[in-house]
């Protein structure tokens, strides 16, 4: 059996030679389909894996987290191997030579599909590579960047069983790591083209953690947080515990998808038990997580019964507020902003985290109380260098057609609350002024008007 270990005078987590493709031969006649290649460039050696992702690299993800600008949770190993079998996934994991064998630099994951929102019935390496992730980033060396990037798309752009067009969707639109991406596509004169753009709330611990609150909500918010907080108390015992428990938090887990699929979400079938695939992979997601204590569930209880909960997810020193559900029969108390509140001061206390992802959509919800914001994009581009009418023309299409979806979408929703009101019960209508008796006064026009 081959072990990893670690090269002299380095805490590094070590490959030895002979795993994996090192040899960068192909493997098998019809290309990667159930295979794997290897591609080497610029000292860096990209591995290109379909359908199987062996725990035998946990062990270099684990080491390359501490060296990662973008710690993403959602590139995760154990992540793809809870989504393989229901996906197309393709992961490149990117190798460099050091003494004794090779250490992990690098790793992207991708589906093969049709980008979300795409108007054109093209096909594409697209991020997130699952179903309920939210960001797209590479976890790559942050010493290791421009090399290892031009050595994915050197592998993505000679891999024959590979689409050429990457499309990105959340893709962290600053930092270390984007800026090498669009370096590297300029000096490989790929085609480009950046689409939405929106910032999400994040919350980065600071100097000091017990005032960061305090700054974040108004005296109003805090004082009706108090006035919830002491009324829902009135109906029994109130607390907050964190479920970190190899055991426990599959357990918890099962009253997290219940909690969601009786509110809102379960009404409108999106609730991750609405599709059974979708909850074989999130309960493998949570208990394969919580093994190595990257998941974690923080839940709000009275009497014991859980009226919120936020599930946690971790990468190194990253956090991610997965997943969050709350009792709506008890939403007049806002439970899901006391647990808000809870777990907000549990990450300030933290020293082992460096910054939370909301992987809120938006800065609409109420996770905007935080002050931080995390930009992200999405982002398409073509692998290979030099210039691609056809690419060009796609870009030229989907910016065309954006716009006009979002202009639909709000006609859509605007329609249909009108259409709810009319259809309300009257006796939910507001109430229309009585008729006065008096006259209008002179001056009144309109009044006047109505009398002849």
């Amino acid at each position: 059996m081959e072990q990893a270990v670690n090269s002299p005078g380095s805490n590094a987590f070590v490959m030895p030679d002979g795993v994996g493709d090192w040899s960068g031969r192909r493997f098998g006649a019809e290309g990667l389909s159930g295979g794997k290649r290897g591609v080497v460039a610029a000292g860096v050696q990209v591995e290109i894996l379909q359908d199987q992702f062996p725990a035998a690299f946990d062990g270099p993800w684990n080491d390359l987290l501490s060296r990662a600008e973008v710690p993403n949770v959602f590139m995760h190993p154990c992540v793809l191997r809870a989504a393989a079998p229901a996906r197309r996934l393709t992961a490149l994991l990117a190798w460099e030579a050091v003494p004794g064998g090779k250490r992990l630099v690098g790793l992207w994951a991708f589906a093969i599909g049709k980008p979300h929102l795409s108007v054109l019935p093209i096909s594409a390496l697209c991020a997130p590579a699952t179903e309920h992730a939210y960001l797209s980033a590479p976890v790559i060396d942050r010493d290791h960047l421009d090399p290892t990037l031009h050595a994915m798309l050197d592998a993505i752009a000679e891999a024959p069983g590979l689409p050429k067009f990457v499309a990105l969707e959340s893709m962290s639109g600053e930092g270390q790591t984007y800026e090498a991406l669009i370096r590297v596509l300029h000096q490989r004169q790929s085609l480009f083209s950046r689409f939405d753009a929106k910032k999400r709330p994040m919350l980065v611990p600071g100097s000091e953690p017990e005032s960061y609150l305090e700054k974040a909500l108004s005296g109003s918010s805090r004082k009706k947080l108090r006035q919830h907080r002491r009324r829902l108390g009135e109906k029994g015992r109130l607390e907050t515990a964190v479920i970190r428990t190899t055991a426990d938090v599959p357990r918890a887990f099962e009253a997290f998808l219940k909690l969601e699929a009786g509110g809102w979400k379960g009404r409108r079938g999106t609730a991750i038990v609405c599709r059974p695939e979708d909850a074989a992979f999130a309960r493998s997601l949570v208990a394969t997580l919580a093994h190595t204590g990257d998941a974690s569930i923080h839940v709000l209880q009275l009497d014991g019964r859980p009226v919120a909960m936020q599930v946690v997810l971790r990468a190194g020193s990253a956090a991610y507020t997965w997943k969050t559900a709350y009792d709506e029969a008890l939403g007049i108390f806002s439970p899901g902003m006391l647990l808000f509140e809870d777990y907000s001061k549990a990450f300030l206390a933290d020293p082992g985290i460096t910054f939370i992802d909301s992987c809120a959509c938006d800065e609409a919800s109420f996770m905007a109380a935080w002050r931080e914001r995390k930009l992200v994009i999405d982002l398409w581009f073509d692998a290979r260098g030099g210039a691609s009418a056809k690419f060009a023309a796609v870009a030229r299409v989907q910016k065309a057609y954006l716009p006009l979806r979002e202009t639909a979408k709000r006609i859509y929703l605007s329609v249909a609350a009108i259409q709810a009101r009319v259809r309300a019960p009257a006796a939910s209508w507001p109430s229309m002024p009585k008729r006065s008796d008096k006259s209008a006064p002179p001056n009144d026009t309109l009044a006047r008007a109505c009398k002849t």
